[in-house]
């Protein structure tokens, strides 16, 4: 639930900030200024203009689609777009995933590792302690 793009954790960080600046006694005060502003602002003519018009604007590209006839049209539209895409798709991405993968992940240090070009395995070089370096 926002309010004015303001969320349920933002209210409450708003709250405790408002408790440390102003205090007890003086929030209980700020609160009721506040209830009674909100309060006019809501119940006036104003406000229910405003959300009916942003409700009128919401609904407007589907009363606009019904109006013309073109529900059928855009009805039939998303069919094509759904077929189009092939079903196997996924099996495909993740083909390519693996190739991609194999190409972008580092080597293991010690372990084989499949040669691209050729197919045979690779032995990477394993730290030697002659080196003096310590993992």
């Amino acid at each position: 639930m926002d309010i004015l793009g303001v969320g349920p954790l933002e209210l409450i960080f708003i709250l405790i900030i408002a408790l440390i600046v102003l205090g007890p006694s003086d929030m209980v005060k700020a609160g009721r200024t506040i209830g009674r502003f909100l309060r006019q602002v809501v119940t006036s003519s104003t406000w229910r203009a405003v959300t009916r018009t942003s409700d009128e604007l919401k609904t407007l590209p589907n009363k606009l689609i019904r109006d013309a006839g073109l529900e059928e049209d855009l009805r039939e539209i998303q069919d094509v777009t759904r077929n189009a895409v092939p079903k196997d798709i996924n099996t495909d991405l993740s083909k390519w995933q693996e190739d991609i993968d194999s190409w972008t992940t580092p080597p293991t240090i010690g372990k084989p590792i499949p040669d691209s070009d050729t197919g045979d395995e690779v032995i990477s070089p394993e730290p030697s302690e002659e080196d003096g370096s310590e993992n």
